[in-house]
């Protein structure tokens, strides 16, 4: 059997699997999946996007696959080609995003005896995929196209209701090129999904609170229906899908002295953006009921008394509901008032600004600061996506890049100048690549202002604070978009930054935004006080 028989077989079963987006970092040994893929979008049946950076390409296939829910393969060579894939991986795995990975291999006869560019790397995500197996060329041509649909149904998660990403590692010998002939015969192997599941019904009494974190929008759906049967407040974040439904202060609330009086916590999604929601789950004297379809769910403060698929609120007091809105409406409106106060332009104005101007449209919101400011903005009902599987700044770019391919719609970006600069990779595509309506916009405080809000911006670290946590970077981040050809522009006040947004989103452009970082551990403790004065 060839090695061109093999990836042929591989990317036809792919195909015929549903899938409709592949990423390819181009090499040597991967070279028979390459060109079969260029084969496969050539007779129409995918899109193939092509990356020269392995990481930038994990990337860019974890935003395809989140935004169109579909498995994406992310196709490599072999040795270190891999490993760059590693954070997306991890990313994918406690996101549930079903993530493809076809990592070509030399025949496993060459691993260990010094074969250039090979390595163990059969096993190498091991902890962090649903499944992975070791395809050859050598093998019957019926393992091929079995391994590949194993693969998209495994990672779609239509039978474990636990997507996520799988590896096939596939050996190909020598030689790497030769007769593809016509397309295999192959047909798409299905799997039944689990039937539906009764919700289990939670009896009002108990004064409740429902949090939801990072979410699909499926998932914020389900929590914005309980939340309004049962009459109860939703605490949810910024990438939650339901934020629309939710109480806009809630962070805040939870130092007030109203917080005390919750007794039940329901839980949706993955909440992992705050420490008061952390220390709310974490509590000895409220209940905590996780809301999970999946094999996996939200612990952290190890406190989980019941663990159920669906969930249903009996009607609780709605003068429990009352206070809590009456509280949100105060606290929304100091919140307002004293960022109106600042004389320079914030994260947090940053953050409302472009929320704002996004309105119902799609949101991709970068991890560390910008994603918490955007936790103040006022509601929005846009389509958000953040990778908070592990909520790191590597890949934001190019998740953000697939998401616009996958979806055709227009999308802003919303990130950190660190983030955007661990990503620059990110802003490259080749000649005749495809780009979507991406705006980047970048609130650039030239570092990492996060770190100011926590323990280590206390005044007594402030001789070692700026080189081992503000890193400011001194790259400008206009300039390194401009080396990439794409238009740019720096603005410096709240004017300059309406008149920014307000124009169409047309290809790719990034607005960068001056944003203080020397006031910010100022404005964020006056920020945690609107809520003790005013509940």
């Amino acid at each position: 059997m060839s090695s061109s028989a093999c990836a042929g077989a591989i990317v036809a079963q792919l195909c015929a699997q549903g899938v409709a987006d592949a990423v390819l970092a181009p090499g040597s040994r991967s070279a028979p999946l390459a060109l079969a893929l260029a084969r496969a979008e050539a007779d129409g049946l995918l899109r193939l996007h092509v990356r020269f950076d392995e990481r930038s390409a994990g990337f860019l296939a974890l935003g395809l696959a989140k935004a169109s829910g579909r498995p994406v393969p992310v196709v490599t060579t072999s040795g270190t080609a891999v490993g760059n894939l590693l954070p997306a991986v991890m990313e994918a795995h406690h996101g549930g995003v079903p993530l493809l990975v076809v990592s070509a291999d030399r025949p496993a006869a060459l691993v260990g005896f010094g074969a250039n560019q090979t390595t163990s790397q059969a096993t190498i995500f091991q902890g962090f995929v649903r499944w992975s197996a070791r395809v050859s060329s050598a093998a019957p041509a019926a393992s091929w196209t079995a391994q590949a649909a194993r693969a998209c149904l495994l990672a779609s998660g239509l039978g474990s209701r636990n997507p996520g990403p799988v590896q096939l590692n596939v050996e190909l010998d020598q030689p790497l090129v030769g007769d593809e002939g016509p397309w295999p015969e192959v047909r798409a192997v299905t799997q039944a999904s689990p039937g539906s599941v009764e919700p289990v019904v939670l009896p009002a009494g108990p004064r409740t609170l429902l949090v939801c974190g990072d979410a699909s929008a499926e998932v914020g759906a389900q929590a914005a229906e309980a939340a309004g049967a049962g009459r109860v407040p939703l605490l949810a974040e910024p990438s939650s899908n339901t934020r629309s439904a939710s109480l806009r202060s809630g962070r805040l609330l939870l130092g007030s002295a109203l917080a005390d009086e919750v007794e039940r916590v329901v839980v949706f999604g993955h909440p992992t953006l705050s420490r008061p929601v952390s220390r709310l789950l974490a509590r000895d004297d409220v209940e905590l009921i996780v809301v999970s379809a999946t094999p996996e769910w939200v612990d952290p403060g190890w406190r989980a008394a019941r663990v159920v698929p669906a969930v249903l609120l009996e009607p609780a007091d709605p003068g429990w509901l009352g206070r809590w809105r009456a509280a949100d409406a105060a606290v929304s409106a100091g919140v307002d008032a004293l960022l109106g106060r600042q004389r320079v332009l914030t994260g947090p104005a940053v953050a409302a600004a472009v929320i704002a101007a996004v309105g119902d449209g799609v949101l991709m919101l970068g991890n560390s600061q910008p994603i918490r400011d955007a936790d103040l903005a006022a509601l929005t009902r846009a389509r958000v996506f953040a990778n908070r599987g592990l909520a790191g700044i590597d890949g934001t770019i190019s998740t953000a890049v697939g998401v616009g391919l996958a979806s055709g719609e227009p999308v802003t970006l919303l990130c950190g100048d660190l983030t955007f600069l661990h990503d620059g990779n990110g802003l490259a595509a080749g000649l005749g690549e495809r780009r979507p309506d991406l705006r980047i916009v970048v609130a650039d405080d030239d570092g990492g202002s996060i770190f100011a809000t926590l323990e280590y911006g206390d005044d007594r670290y402030a001789g070692a604070f700026e080189r081992v946590f503000g890193t400011p970077s001194g790259v400008d981040p206009v300039a390194l978009a401009a080396a990439h050809g794409l238009p740019a522009c720096r603005v410096r006040t709240a004017a300059e930054l309406a008149d920014a947004l307000a124009r169409p989103i047309e290809g790719l452009d990034v607005v960068v935004a001056t944003v203080d970082r020397a006031g910010r551990r100022a404005l964020n403790d006056a920020l945690n006080a609107l809520a003790a004065r005013v509940v």
